[in-house]
């Protein structure tokens, strides 16, 4: 029997405990053969986007490589007072014909006309299963996953001629903090492509959340991607997604995660070391001299702590954002872990694990609940 998937419950809407519960879903086609062309590609961003209009849940980053695909994917609370019949009609389209959108139309006309002439017994009841038909799916990571990736593959094998599964097991899943572990995993999506040697920068990449919100996807002008990476670095700060807040300093500081290596560790070290403070402290040196000398300390830094940069990091695979199972803070890692003490031995006494190998330089900043010893990089 195989284990249940590990997930955290959204918190209601508009309660007390309202941080954002994340997921890095990633899922491989069967024995990881290239199927994906640009159409095929094309036809994952639009179940994508379908399966998130009706579920409510945010896609906040995204990649489809060619034999396999990552979603950073926001799971939502359930309204607090449901939805309304034509809020769920409306989610419904997304995922159903005309003529099934119909039939639970008339279902749900027939059902309040009932309850308005006090026909039905406990009306309400039977409006509300009506609704639950539909709506227990809406919020959940399992469904969301299972409904996008059998759509596709429905598709798939029509287009193909082929029969059977067409993913590689069940997807694997990493609950993620809000955040600095957000952004950074959701950069850490983006540049797939760059370390696959496919491009040189993420922009010029269709099949993104970078190169859709920069470019604009085929039936778009990428807005939806820009809202969910504004999403994925500002939910930290309580800002909703909303493409209107992606220009200015968002796009900027997400720009310079993905190219520049925003938040170096060793660059921070440096600054505050006596080395560069004497160095600033130096008259007469010119521009391109003072560069030279921080760059060459910065190299020095990096080989006396034996580490990648930061954003270096994010150019390389690193097993800890696939297999880790729970990433983020120290004190988050913990907290998550005690929420499902039951999944460990009782000789495990806290949950968070410091990073090793390529994840490194996240180390002190960025935890995994699993100690990944072998294999790291």
């Amino acid at each position: 029997m195989r284990r249940a998937r590990w997930t955290i419950s959204p918190p209601p809407e508009g309660g007390v405990e309202s941080r954002p519960v994340i997921y890095h879903c990633i899922s491989r086609v069967v024995d990881r053969r290239f199927v994906f062309g640009q159409d095929e590609k094309e036809k994952l961003r639009t179940f994508m986007r379908m399966y998130e209009n009706f579920s409510g849940n945010r896609v906040l980053a995204y990649c489809f490589m060619c034999n396999h695909i990552h979603l950073l994917l926001e799971i939502t609370p359930r309204p607090a007072g449901g939805l309304s019949d034509e809020e769920l009609l409306g989610r419904l389209k997304w995922i159903q014909t005309k003529v099934q959108v119909a039939a639970v139309t008339k279902e749900l006309a027939e059902a309040r006309k009932a309850v308005a002439e006090g026909r039905a017994k406990d009306g309400e009841a039977y409006v509300r299963a009506i609704h639950e038909r539909y709506t227990w799916r809406m919020h959940d990571l399992s469904q969301f996953m299972q409904g996008f990736l059998q759509r596709y593959t429905q598709w798939h094998n029509g287009k193909t001629k082929r029969k059977g599964h067409l993913w590689e097991d069940r997807f694997k899943s990493v609950i993620v903090e809000d955040g600095v572990a957000a952004k950074t995993m959701a950069a850490y999506i983006d540049l797939n492509p760059v370390r696959a040697g496919m491009v040189e920068n993420p922009e010029q990449y269709r099949w993104s959340s970078y190169g859709e919100a920069i470019g604009g996807g085929a039936k778009g002008n990428g807005k939806k991607a820009r809202a969910g990476l504004v999403r994925a670095m500002r939910a930290h700060q309580g800002v909703a997604s909303d493409a209107a807040h992606w220009k200015g300093d968002v796009a900027l500081e997400y720009r310079k995660i993905l190219l520049a290596g925003a938040g170096e560790r060793v660059e921070e070290r440096l600054e505050q070391s006596g080395a560069m403070k004497r160095i600033i402290k130096r008259k007469g040196l010119s521009k391109e001299q003072f560069d030279a000398e921080k760059q060459r300390l910065l190299e020095a830094e990096e080989r006396r702590m034996g580490e990648l940069p930061f954003g270096r990091m994010l150019r390389c695979r690193v097993r800890y954002f696939t297999d880790g199972a729970v990433i983020g803070s120290r004190e988050f890692v913990n907290e998550v872990f005690a929420g499902a003490r039951e999944r460990f031995g009782p000789k495990r006494k806290d949950g968070a694990r410091s990073m090793r190998g390529s994840g490194k330089p996240a180390a002190g900043l960025l935890w995994s609940v699993r100690d990944l010893r072998v294999e790291i990089g």
